[in-house]
């Protein structure tokens, strides 16, 4: 039997449409076809053991990496729906050079342009370990009956309308934002709807859970080295050691952090100077959950992430978000021994 009680994604996010009177419906009309994209999306990860859709394409995409069918899958599934939306003008896809400009015959007046990672982590699928898809909404800068152009999508985080994350794992989840606070909706199979299960998610002031990559360790600066050493240290009175948590997926490890505290670092290391992971497609979308959320994101260097202004579509940055205290704790250390190199 339904539960009356229940609160499915699409009313959530028609009820939040007075929030936003400006947008006259066309945000909200783009929110529900991404979440109608994630459902396709994780039907078909979910059969991905027993299907042929895992395997490579033979292509290859931006960063030299065999992309896997289920990552062009994903791709363009959600391309699709946010174009069917007519709430779009144009996309720009993590692992795909170029943006995709819409007719604009075919959507006329669509104010907004999506930022889209369509699956985080997807060489995590065959070994059954948790994925995602990360998106961010921003306003056009060109006119309106126009094709988009790069410039409307290299804009501040602090420019972003909407941005949000769904994870694929023990439940599929899809959380996001629209500057009133950030809420959590869980995909109930029974019905197949995204249900409200998590409201006005605040992540901790302080975790206990660090998550790097310490197999990099040798690489990383002395002030992330200093950071590590402190997480490890034996302290009752901070409750330390912290618990080393890395999964491999951003969208894995920062949904942990968000609910139970915590910090994820992906910083400068020896072979990679700016770090690895994109300002547009995975640092702005993630920070802006995060600043929601009452959490922080930096570069690491003193620089809030979504001030930063983005110059091409493929610029990384260091990256540290998560926990306030525990965020400028390590930054405090990185200034510190920014000098050394030990």
């Amino acid at each position: 039997m339904h539960n009356s009680g229940v609160i499915t994604l699409n009313k959530f996010i028609i009820d939040r449409q007075s929030d936003f009177p400006y947008s006259k419906g066309k945000l909200s009309r783009l929110l529900t076809h991404i979440g109608y994209a994630a459902k396709i999306v994780n039907k078909e990860i979910n059969r991905a053991g027993i299907v042929d859709i895992l395997g490579e394409t033979g292509t290859l995409d931006t960063q030299e990496e065999i992309t896997q069918t289920i990552n062009q899958y994903s791709h363009e599934t959600f391309t699709k729906a946010i174009k069917a939306s007519g709430s779009c003008c144009g996309i720009t896809s993590k692992g795909h050079a170029e943006i995709m400009e819409f007719d604009p015959e075919t959507v006329q007046n669509a104010k907004y342009i999506v930022a889209i990672d369509p699956l985080d982590a997807s060489s995590n699928i065959d070994v059954n370990v948790s994925c995602g898809t990360i998106f961010s909404i921003y306003k056009r800068i060109t006119p309106r009956n126009q094709r988009a152009e790069e410039k409307d999508f290299l804009q501040e985080g602090t420019n972003l309308t909407a941005s949000g994350y769904i994870i694929y794992g023990s439940s599929t989840m899809l959380i996001y934002t629209a500057g009133r606070g950030v809420n959590g909706f869980t995909l109930d199979p029974s019905i197949g709807e995204f249900c409200l299960s998590h409201k006005n998610i605040e992540i901790p002031v302080k975790g206990t859970v660090y998550s790097i990559n310490e197999g990099n360790y040798m690489k990383f600066p002395a002030g992330v080295k200093k950071y590590l050493k402190y997480c490890q240290e034996h302290d009752k009175t901070t409750e330390r050691p912290y618990l080393s948590r890395y999964i491999g997926s951003l969208v894995a490890d920062f949904h942990r952090n968000l609910l139970k505290g915590g910090i994820f670092i992906y910083p400068e290391s020896a072979n990679h100077p700016n770090g690895k992971l994109k300002i547009i497609y995975e640092c702005n979308p993630i920070s802006f959950l995060a600043e929601q959320a009452g959490g922080k994101a930096t570069d690491g260097r003193g620089a809030r992430v979504m001030d930063i202004k983005p110059t091409s579509l493929s610029q990384k940055t260091p990256y540290y978000v998560g926990s306030i205290s525990m965020v400028d704790f390590a930054e405090e250390l990185i200034e510190k021994y920014n000098e050394t190199n030990e």
